[in-house]
Formats: C-alpha cells, sequence, structure tokens
C-alpha cells in the first residue's frame, strides 16, 4: 500500500518528507548518542541492528565456559595461556616467578588433552615443548610446584631437535623480497569478478591456507575457519547470499567464507577480535591464492539478518559463529574489466601524533 502511496506523490512532496524524515532522525540520533544508557535505549526501542551480535555474544561466552570443561580438535584456552607463557619466557629482563595465575589451569587441560589424545597437528609439541622450558627457568612457588608436579606425572617427553619454544629475531629466515617485487604483488592483487571456466584445485586452496593461517591473532587463538564451496553450484548459491554479487555471481567457480567463532572468548570486550584476526588472515589468503596464479575478490559481509539466517542454514553454522566476509576465487578471464579503483594516498591516511 505504502508503495502505491509514494508513486502516487509528486516528485517535490516526496523530496520535503524525505528531507523533514532525515531532520527528524538527526535530531533524535543527536539526543540519544550523549549517552551509553540513552544508546542501550534507542537500541531497544528503535534498531534491532545488534540482536543477533547479542545473542552470538552471549552464545559464544556459553559455549566457551562449557568449552573449557570438554575436549575438541583444538582448545582456545590452552592456546591462549601457551601463548602467554611465551611471551613472559622472552620479557627483558625476565621475572622469575610468573604465571602462576593461570598455570593451574592451563595444566589441568593439557593433561586431560593428553589423556584423549585431542591436540590436533603439532599442537601437542608446541605445548609440552613450552610447559618444559617453563618449568625448566620458573622458581617453585606451592601453586606452580604443583602444577610440575601434574605435568610431568602425564608428558611424554620426545627428543625431537626442534623445539616449539620462543626463539631469537636473528634467527629468522632472511626475506629475499624486495620492496618493488612486493609492490607489484600488491598492485597484482585486485579485485576480480571475472573467472575462467576452470575449476579451483583444492591442493591450491590448502596451500594459501597454511600461509593464511601465519597471520598474526590476538593470543595466537586463530578464532575463524574457512568454509570452502566443493562445487561450481555451490560456490554460486553460497555468493548469492550477498548483496555486492548480483551481476557476476554466476561465473564464481569457488567461494570462501571466512567465519568467526565467538566461543573463543569470555567476555564481551572482546568481541571484535574475530573481524580483526579473520581480515588479517583473509589479506594473506588473497596474497597467497595470487602467488599460486589465482585472482580473488573479497565480497562484503553486512549484518542482514536475512542474510545471515540464509548463510547460517547454508554453512550449518552454530549460534556463536559469524561470517566475516566472502571470497571469490579463480583463474582470471584475461578480457575481465578490473574497477581501477583509486587507493588514498599516504598524506591523507597518515595522521601524526605528537
Amino acid at each position: 500500500m505504502m508503495s502505491i502511496i509514494k508513486k502516487l506523490l509528486p516528485q517535490r512532496l516526496k523530496e520535503f518528507i524525505s528531507k523533514m524524515n532525515k531532520m527528524s532522525n538527526l535530531a533524535a540520533l543527536t539526543s540519544f548518542k550523549s549517552s551509553h544508557m540513552l544508546a542501550s535505549i534507542w537500541y531497544f526501542l528503535f534498531s534491532k541492528g545488534f540482536d543477533r551480535e547479542q545473542q552470538s555474544v552471549l552464545a559464544g561466552k556459553a559455549a566457551y565456559y562449557k568449552g573449557t570443561s570438554q575436549t575438541g580438535q583444538s582448545s582456545v584456552l590452552l592456546r591462549r595461556n601457551i601463548h602467554r607463557l611465551e611471551k613472559g619466557l622472552i620479557m627483558q629482563p625476565r621475572k622469575s616467578i610468573f604465571a602462576d595465575d593461570f598455570i593451574g589451569e592451563t595444566v589441568d587441560v593439557y593433561v586431560r588433552y593428553v589423556k584423549e589424545n585431542a591436540a590436533h597437528g603439532g599442537e601437542k609439541k608446541w605445548f609440552t615443548d613450552v610447559l618444559i622450558e617453563y618449568f625448566s627457568i620458573v622458581k617453585g612457588t606451592d601453586v606452580i610446584l604443583e602444577a610440575r608436579k601434574k605435568f610431568q606425572a602425564s608428558v611424554e617427553l620426545t627428543y625431537a631437535k626442534e623445539k616449539f619454544i620462543p626463539y631469537v629475531f636473528d634467527s629468522l629466515p632472511q626475506a629475499d623480497v624486495s620492496y618493488e617485487q612486493l609492490h607489484k604483488l600488491f598492485v597484482r592483487r585486485r579485485s576480480v569478478r571475472w573467472y575462467e571456466e576452470k575449476d579451483v584445485e583444492m591442493e591450491k586452496v590448502v596451500q594459501a591456507v597454511n600461509l593464511a593461517a601465519l597471520a598474526p591473532s590476538a593470543c595466537n587463538r586463530q578464532p575463524f575457519s574457512f568454509y570452502v564451496s566443493e562445487s561450481r553450484e555451490k560456490a554460486v548459491e553460497i555468493a548469492g547470499c550477498a548483496v555486492g554479487t548480483p551481476g557476476w555471481v554466476d561465473n564464481i567457480p569457488c567461494t570462501i567464507v571466512i567465519v568467526g567463532d565467538l566461543s573463543a572468548y569470555p567476555e564481551e570486550r572482546d568481541r571484535h577480535l574475530i573481524y580483526i584476526d579473520g581480515s588479517l588472515a583473509a589479506m594473506q589468503l588473497m596474497l597467497a591464492f595470487e602467488t599460486l596464479g589465482l585472482a580473488t575478490c573479497s565480497i562484503n559481509w553486512p549484518d542482514i539478518e536475512s542474510a545471515e539466517k540464509k548463510m547460517e542454514k547454508l554453512l550449518r553454522l552454530e549460534s556463536y559463529e559469524r561470517p566475516i566476509m566472502l571470497m571469490s576465487v579463480g583463474y582470471g578471464e584475461g578480457k575481465g574489466g578490473i574497477p581501477y579503483s583509486q587507493k588514498k594516498k599516504s598524506e591523507l591516511l597518515i595522521k601524526k601524533v605528537s
């Protein structure tokens, strides 16, 4: 009914109504933004824009606390606490006693993971090597001595030459990539929307993901997964959930969804880390694909409830898992167009702080 009325209204009247509506919205927003309490009232009464995020954060907290008493493929608590131990080991000067406030829970979870053989890949060696290093240098308190006793009773010592423990900066491999070469790679990495009729090999996806996993992550929790379409039909279906793909979605051979996991955090303050860490990994993923001869396009994922529901069903996501962004991957079509997309220069981006 409203759409019919809008069509019948004179253009000037529609413009006047639109102007008045913007002015009233601005007045209301100016008033409600003045305090945390009023802002909360605004979103409670007038907008449901944060409803899904709030539910996801609560679901993530519940899953986190449930996860601390269970084992799975990877423990975010262990990953975080082992990384915290590493940071203590590299401090200058290093304290003779540190981590006594969390070493007990760390060892308790470690013992359970060893008993159930739940640690994945090189995680077990990393957990073990760092704990061995920690207990070898830290001064014993009652708490630390008790944790050391539990650890020594469960640890399976290995004598591999390589140890997964902190190392010095000078031991890092020398990079033979020049600034000019890196610049060329970055210029080569464009948002490509037109692809050849050629499938993307899963082996190359695995290679790219292994490089993406080297991206920095807060406390090394890596709270993300890469959902990869296994067919062109599924790639098109998944990409079709986004608002930015009409007109070119049908030629996408592979779609990847970067999904954040809020069950990695017990506090609301960390709710944005899935987007930070996921985006860092996504950028490295795109650059890795470029070196493998594959082109990509990052696809925005705005918080639209209908799209969220569709994606949740397609990927069978838990309520604490949130899509961060989508990425199309394929072999770029030689004659396919690419937007120029002029980028901002450093004089606009750098804000000097004195």
